[in-house]
């Protein structure tokens, strides 16, 4: 684990090599100053404190010189705690930056298709708390680092003093890295557990935040609760574990000093009666002993650390690590002129199961296609080979150059305004985020307390679910697309209000092709072209008209589709 972690260590230190190295710098003054201050200390007490009470007088210029020493000494070290630990707090906060932007890019390079493999919960553990734990031992690593210098410049201050005395006292050195290696062994496999139950837990209750209200709609929040707390059970006894082995860790590090000094103390004194020390030696070599002991626990700090750190960086390369994958959207072709999508034998699986079969499809220019089908039949994965979110296992997709905007029946918003919603924070004409909630047919927003400046809460909560998917709608017009995909966004609108918003593209964005995904008969008549899809095939395309009397299974389902609204009176009255 040590080889492991220096390697971690290196890799950290060079991603902010200049910050480290001004801390690493205060540490080595804080060390060395250290050093002198139990020098100061001695010979104040041979040169002021014993005269004082072997003569009874001292001469003021002594005493002065003692003290002054003393004080510029302390003044230096104080200097170099400041240095260190500011300089110290800015590397290891840097490195924490660095890391989380290195995975958010990471994130936002992968494809689609990547991220619906990933645990939601997993990734934010990542960012959070891996990030933070893979930079633990980078908090004392510069004051462990002085303390090789400190170590260093004592062991020939104590080595001067006196050989015998400085003997016992360095001989401790060696007992405490044996404690390290100890202890190093025995936490690795708990620190590892625990971190991994830390990043599962945070994925287990992301997933039950995002799904409270289907959680209490289904009355299963007890069970719910017993899930997250089984998981925190788990973490809590990986870390009770470590608790405990770093406890014992701690103890023996307070304790060898400890009983050490008692060892110097008693042998001081018998080395004075001997005339090979004085006085002011073993009070120095007792107090720099003394000092010594908060540094040699730094280093027991640094390594109590080393293995939740490693276990958080190993998260977090093992995912640096996965290669990105080819985005889609770099494959898509160009289709035949006058046509702004084209596909060419296309099939598509989701782990073996086939969702896409051979499908053949060529959408003009401007033109407004609706696909229908039942559920499962592949709708919402065409459209997503369309935008290029997914890429065909075979085949081809040609769409034309152009702005392409995807609106999802799932709308998702920022915690922002409406206006942060709809320019992505993007700076837009000042008109534009007007227009583009008119053409989505959003003027709601006008009567909400702030209009556009309204904030809207994370995933806009404060909205209605029709309103929700009019915002988002209204974030793709402002792009002016070419291509505007829409998988079922017109499912939470009233009739009315959908009529407006396909009235709307058709009269102001003319020049755009709409692909939809429609399972409402009002929204299927107004296409210019109606595909077909049935278990993966595309069975028939053509006008409405003319597939509802070439398509007995067409018109079933739209029939279908026709009973059910008839049925549901908010498929009348609208939801938003």
């Amino acid at each position: 684990m040590v080889v492991r972690g220096s390697r971690m260590l290196r890799s950290e230190v060079s991603l902010h090599p200049r910050l480290f190295a001004i801390a690493v710098a205060g540490a080595a003054v804080y060390g060395v100053a250290t050093v002198a201050s139990s020098s100061a200390l001695r010979w104040t007490i041979d040169h002021a404190v014993l005269p004082r009470f072997e003569r009874g007088s001292v001469g003021t210029g002594t005493v002065v010189a003692g003290c002054t020493a003393i004080v510029v000494v302390g003044l230096v070290r104080a200097a170099g705690v400041v240095v260190r630990r500011s300089w110290a707090g800015r590397t290891q906060w840097g490195v924490i930056s660095t890391l989380r932007g290195q995975l958010g890019r990471r994130y936002l390079a992968q494809p689609a298709g990547w991220h619906q493999r990933q645990v939601t919960g997993e990734l934010v553990a990542h960012v959070g708390v891996d990030c933070d734990a893979a930079t633990d031992a980078m908090g004392p690593l510069p004051y462990a680092t002085g303390v090789v210098v400190l170590l260093a410049t004592a062991t020939v201050a104590l080595l001067r003093t006196d050989l015998l005395l400085g003997g016992v006292a360095i001989a401790l050195f060696p007992l405490i890295s044996l404690v390290n290696i100890w202890y190093q062994h025995r936490v690795q496999v708990p620190a590892e557990e625990a971190q991994a139950q830390l990043g599962e837990l945070s994925a287990r209750v992301h997933e039950s935040l995002e799904g409270a209200l289907v959680v209490k709609a289904l009355g299963q929040a007890d069970r719910e609760v017993a899930r997250v707390a089984a998981t925190a059970a788990s973490l809590r006894r990986a870390k009770l574990r470590t608790a405990v082995m770093r406890a014992d860790f701690e103890a023996l590090l307070d304790g060898l000093p400890a009983l050490t000094n008692v060892l110097l103390v008693a042998l001081g004194a018998r080395r004075v009666a001997a005339g090979a020390v004085t006085v002011g030696d073993v009070t120095g070599f007792v107090y720099l002993y003394g000092l010594l002991v908060w540094p040699l626990r730094m280093i027991g700090f640094l390594l109590g650390d080393l293995p939740r750190s490693l276990a958080g960086w190993e998260r977090v390369q093992s995912l640096l690590a996965q290669p990105v994958e080819p985005d889609p959207a770099a494959k898509l072709g160009r289709p035949a002129d006058g046509l702004a999508v084209e596909l060419r034998g296309v099939s598509f699986r989701y782990d073996d199961r086939p969702v896409l079969i051979d499908v053949d499809l060529r959408v003009p220019r401007g033109a407004t296609v609706a696909i229908v089908g039942r559920t499962g039949a592949g709708k919402s994965t065409l459209v997503q080979l369309v935008a290029g979110l997914l890429g065909p296992d075979q085949g081809e997709v040609a769409v034309h150059p152009g702005a392409r905007r995807v609106v999802f029946q799932d709308a998702f918003l920022f915690a922002g305004t409406i206006a942060d919603n709809v320019g992505l924070w993007r700076r837009l004409p000042p008109d534009e985020p007007d227009r583009s909630l008119r053409l989505a047919a959003a003027e709601f927003v006008h009567d909400l307390p702030d209009g556009a400046a309204t904030v809207v809460g994370e995933r806009g909560v404060s909205l209605s679910g029709g309103q929700r998917q009019r915002v988002a709608a209204a974030r793709a017009l402002a792009a002016r697309p070419a291509l505007l995909v829409l998988d079922d966004v017109t499912s939470a609108l009233d009739p009315a209000t959908e009529a407006t918003v396909l009235a709307n593209l058709r009269n102001e964005l003319a020049g755009t092709t709409t692909v939809l995904v429609a399972s409402r008969p009002s929204t299927i008549a107004l296409a210019d072209v109606v595909v077909y899809l049935d278990d993966g095939r595309v069975v028939a395309q053509g006008a409405h008209e003319d597939l509802l009397v070439a398509e007995p299974g067409y018109r079933a389902l739209v029939e279908a589709y026709a009973r059910e609204r008839a049925e549901d009176p908010e498929a009348v009255t609208g939801r938003g």
